[in-house]
């Protein structure tokens, strides 16, 4: 297990659907997914301009500015975060941007790093509700294969998104949608993935599993000094092999 980070949570205030202002509900229990601890609490901040419980994150959540450790949960991809209210995370494979307006949580690293998590509401997503019910096994884990039917808006697939990681997800768009012999050009930040190791580790084994999915890497470059732990790798997709020239 991972040792936790500490970090300072989002906060703030969200729109929700309807007229009138209400308050979010914190997240009721059942058994819950870390270790079976029910986690329950009331919603920080208000639920926004909405119908009474306003939508779009304001159930739930971490209050501003209060103190978090975010832990991982026994689901491999998903993490716990820890404050006045316990929360449902995911790491943002996008930081900075939020899919369905839900609450951001980002944690710094004793290096100085920051890492960015999504609270995964759920009330807004019926996987999310499962896990916190307890169920054993999603089966999805980073790196897995994924079919999800039934996207919608993208709440619950954005955050499968964030546990499979960004190699697994361009292998399964280039199965489908880059022809053999095509080119690809991916970004890889090294502390959505793996923030425990080296940037250079991480992007090591990302290109293995690019190579793995019958990708060929012809390029890696760091993004130094415009972004910190970034690399960008170039390279094709199935390539055909090189004809030997007749004698």
């Amino acid at each position: 297990m991972r040792p936790p980070m500490r970090g300072r949570g989002g906060g703030g205030r969200s729109r929700g659907d309807g007229g009138g202002r209400g308050r979010g509900r914190g997240w009721g229990g059942g058994r819950g997914g870390d270790g079976g601890s029910a986690m329950r609490g009331r919603g920080g901040g208000r639920g926004g301009r909405g119908g009474g419980r306003g939508r779009g994150g304001g159930r739930g959540g971490m209050k501003g500015g209060s103190k978090v450790v975010v832990e991982p949960h026994r689901h491999e991809g998903i993490f716990i975060a820890k404050g006045k209210e316990d929360a449902l995370v995911t790491k943002n494979m996008v930081p900075g941007e939020a899919v369905y307006n839900e609450k951001r949580i980002s944690v710094q690293n004793e290096d100085g790093t920051k890492v960015e998590y999504r609270v995964w509401n759920p009330f807004r997503s019926k996987l999310a509700a499962a896990v916190l019910g307890g169920v054993d096994d999603i089966w999805i884990k980073p790196g897995a294969r994924v079919l999800y039917l039934g996207a919608a808006s993208g709440t619950t697939v954005s955050h499968v998104s964030d546990i499979v990681g960004p190699a697994r997800i361009l292998a399964l768009n280039a199965s489908y949608f880059l022809k053999a012999g095509g080119h690809f050009v991916i970004s890889i930040k090294a502390n959505c993935i793996d923030s425990t190791v080296p940037a250079e580790t991480v992007f090591a084994q990302e290109v293995k599993k690019l190579q793995a999915e019958q990708f060929r890497p012809s390029e890696q470059v760091t993004l130094e000094p415009f972004e910190r732990d970034h690399a960008c790798v170039v390279g094709g997709y199935r390539m055909p092999k090189k004809q030997k020239a007749a004698s």
